[in-house]
């Protein structure tokens, strides 16, 4: 009997994280793209001027991160998307 309730348990915690990691991927695209946009116009400028991305004081991370996004919501055909 003590197996059976321990086993439940691991099932039920394994459905929480389940649960958890689902809710997390459910992307606010619209907030998402408009800090993708202020992110482009605060860095295009300086990269035109011919600073690197490093010395703008952005991470790539970010960077990556906001391309990644636009490709998705083009994919997905979100409205206000456009390809970097």
């Amino acid at each position: 009997m003590k197996g059976l309730t321990r086993a439940s348990c691991l099932a039920a915690a394994a459905l929480s994280l389940i649960a958890s990691r689902a809710d997390a991927a459910i992307i606010d695209w619209q907030a998402e793209l408009q800090r993708c946009r202020e992110l482009r116009a605060s860095v295009a400028p300086l990269l035109q001027a011919g600073e690197g991305i490093s010395a703008v004081g952005r991470s790539n991370r970010s960077v990556r991160r906001c391309i990644w996004i636009q490709r998705m919501a083009v994919r997905k055909k979100i409205p206000g998307a456009e390809a970097w």
